[in-house]
């Protein structure tokens, strides 16, 4: 394996970033333009690459202030369980804490809690969630 360039704020293409997605989320391609919304939205993001070819992204939104909020991690099949998602993580909690953040926030499904908890060094917290289904 050749070595992985992990960047903040790293360039990417729409299309790759929506083919990783794909694989990451297990859903078809979609046309979302991620270039626009994170340069709105995030704080930054961390991309990780083998050569030319996108293997992970992890998306930091932030409110503005101190408190920030991981989305969207997401690591290439080929690539997972090898350290290259707790790496993105490493990488956007050291740029979040320089942007002045006090906390990093994430959420996810109960399969990853190993993944969050013990490679990337979250604690649980007490928190709530209103799920808001689209209403036809």
């Amino acid at each position: 394996m050749a070595e992985q360039d992990l960047r903040w704020r790293g360039e990417f293409e729409n299309e790759e970033l929506n083919a990783l997605h794909a694989e990451a989320f297990g859903h078809r391609v979609l046309p979302i333009d991620w270039v626009g919304q994170v340069g709105v939205h995030s704080l930054g993001w961390v991309t990780a690459r083998e050569d030319v070819n996108l293997l992970g992204f992890v998306n930091v939104a932030w409110d503005g202030g101190v408190h920030a909020f991981l989305l969207d991690t997401m690591v290439a099949k080929t690539h997972r369980r090898a350290g290259l998602g707790a790496r993105l993580v490493a990488v956007a909690e050291a740029e979040a804490r320089a942007a002045g953040c006090e906390w990093l926030h994430v959420d996810f499904d109960d399969e990853l809690r190993s993944f969050y908890f013990g490679a990337c060094g979250f604690t649980p917290a007490p928190a709530g969630v209103i799920a808001l289904p689209t209403r036809r």
